[in-house]
């Protein structure tokens, strides 16, 4: 049974932004940022890198690992979008500072991309290296969304503004491991 053709295109479409999101490729998160159409892809993009890392957390954690992984990737995701998005416009914005959260949503969902990689975790002994690789490639790609998105000038603005959320992100995934575990079988 063949692809219809509009599907196709939509897929070689969206593989194509991810793999220049992945190359760091300022155009095109311009190109996402301007473009309304590209919310469902930068989520498509999240859920992809989140699966990613559900699949690649089996060997640590076992198939709970699949779900928890994957669920808290992505809870993470969007806590620091909605959280880089309200420091960088309302604590520090710049003078040309404007955006919208569909835009910071658009933006850093594509900075997900490199995430897809986790999957090879699923591999022993690779995830702890993955996870390392990716995470870093995921902040520098998150620094240029951040700083398409929100008009900065300066990359360290930008870089400042990731790191507060990111630190905020951790607390908030800490508790969120925490209460969840404490809802699991006791002994």
């Amino acid at each position: 049974m063949a692809i219809p053709r509009g599907i196709e295109e939509n897929m070689a479409n969206l593989a194509d932004r991810m793999i220049r999101a992945a190359r760091l490729d300022v155009n095109l998160y311009e190109e996402v940022e301007a473009d309304r159409g590209a919310t469902k892809q930068a989520m498509l993009v999240v859920v992809l890198s989140s699966m990613a890392a559900g699949i690649g957390w089996i060997t640590e954690v076992g198939v709970s690992g699949l779900i928890g992984g994957a669920v808290v990737d992505l809870a993470g995701w969007f806590v620091w979008a909605f959280l880089t998005y309200w420091i960088g416009t309302r604590l520090l914005p710049e003078r040309q500072t404007h955006a919208d959260l569909g835009q910071m949503l658009r933006t850093t969902g594509f900075s997900a991309a490199p995430g897809v990689l986790r999957v090879f975790g699923i591999i022993p002994g690779m995830w702890n290296l993955l996870a390392l690789i990716t995470s870093i490639w995921m902040l520098v790609a998150m620094v240029i969304a951040v700083r398409q998105a929100l008009d900065y000038r300066s990359t360290w603005r930008a870089f400042g503004v990731c790191a507060i959320g990111w630190t905020i992100r951790l607390v908030f995934l800490f508790f969120l491991f925490a209460v969840t575990r404490g809802l699991g079988p006791q002994g």
